[in-house]
């Protein structure tokens, strides 16, 4: 992973994004020492899926959901989304017709 620039998704692909993601995943699984058997082992997920995600970035969202909490990296999943300004008065609106 080039650490010498801050990856914008915003200009990314979805194929980008995923790799990017896996690239990431995989910077902490190695700087904790941790074997992609092992990574397997403990999250459930089997050694041909991690591989595959750390390759490719393809990857199920439950099998991303358990390589994050093997990795105790869950809260990184929990702040997704959580933050997401709206883009118009419509949504303004919509957002709060859906309260009631």
């Amino acid at each position: 992973m080039n650490t010498d620039f801050k990856f914008l998704f915003e200009s990314a692909t979805p194929q980008e994004i995923n790799i990017e993601i896996a690239n990431r995943i995989r910077a902490i699984r190695r700087r904790r020492k941790i074997s992609q058997e092992r990574l397997s082992e403990q999250s459930g997920v089997s050694l041909g899926s991690v591989k595959r995600f750390e390759r490719s970035g393809d990857i199920s969202l439950l099998s991303l959901s358990k390589i994050a909490i093997a990795l105790g990296i869950e809260k990184e999943l929990q702040n997704l989304f959580v933050s997401v300004p709206f883009q118009s008065i419509e949504e303004i609106k919509n957002a709060e017709d859906n309260k009631s």
